[in-house]
């Protein structure tokens, strides 16, 4: 039986113990998610457009906003970090030096590391500039002005707002396009460069999920398999096809 249908059946039981008078804690059904979920890739054009937006963030509250946004919404994307451990970047964290990123608090638990682009490099070291003078090394760097860590909502309202400025609609209900849409564009993406850079993706796809901090080969593939059905004109570039990737597997 599997996890939705263990969860759902323990609610069963504790409809049947309420009925009988004992005092249990009675909770509502969870649905699976979808197997067939595609998520939202953003396209040359979106990508340009919300970081317009982004670039031109003009805070109210918290004017520290209006250079650490940037640098925040850039690693997402740049760099294919989750919301939350992007937001648990110490400054110890930081190799301004390499330009180098150490992910430490995430989701699995595995400590990895992400490489910034040159572009981004440089604007993180603009922004330690302007603000790593005032944190201790364990400081985060993204901050509210108590000095605490930015709540994940915070982020995810201001997602919401770039949208809307960027002329991209907004499905409510988690339908997106969702701040974790990030993610799976910069996947793509990374395997649509390196395919049309000559790369093979027996060797790739390893070392994208390494970097993605996947636990398996299995959750990076379904990248691979969408880059391919979204850009068909790569497979003639492939040093081995899609399909022999799968049928001989990792």
């Amino acid at each position: 039986m599997g996890r939705y249908k263990r969860i759902n059946a323990t609610k069963r039981f504790m409809e049947y113990m309420f009925a009988k008078g004992y005092p249990v804690f009675q909770f509502r059904d969870i649905k699976a998610p979808r197997k067939n979920f595609r998520p939202y890739i953003y396209s040359d054009d979106e990508i340009r457009r919300y970081f317009e937006a982004v670039d031109t963030y003009e805070p109210s509250v918290n004017k520290k906003n209006r250079i650490q946004i940037p640098v925040l919404f850039r690693i997402i994307y740049c760099c294919g970090t989750r919301i939350t451990e992007t937001l648990r970047i110490r400054k110890y964290d930081v190799d301004l030096d390499a330009g180098i990123i150490r992910l430490s608090e995430t989701k699995n638990k595995k400590q990895r590391y992400v490489v910034m682009s040159s572009s981004l490099h440089e604007l993180m070291k603009e922004y330690a500039s302007k603000t790593f003078f005032l944190l201790s090394d364990k400081d985060y760097i993204f901050t509210t002005l108590k000095g605490t860590a930015i709540d994940a909502d915070v982020i995810r309202d201001l997602h919401i707002m770039f949208l809307s400025q960027a002329g991209i609609p907004y499905l409510s209900g988690g339908t997106g396009p969702r701040i974790h849409d990030w993610r799976h564009t910069f996947a793509v993406n990374s395997f649509r460069q390196m395919i049309e850079n000559g790369h093979d993706m027996y060797v790739s796809l390893p070392i994208i999920s390494a970097y993605m901090g996947h636990d398996s080969i299995a959750a990076t593939e379904k990248y691979l398999r969408l880059t391919e059905s979204m850009y068909p004109y790569l497979e003639d570039k492939f040093s081995k096809t899609i399909s022999e990737i799968f049928e001989e597997g990792i």
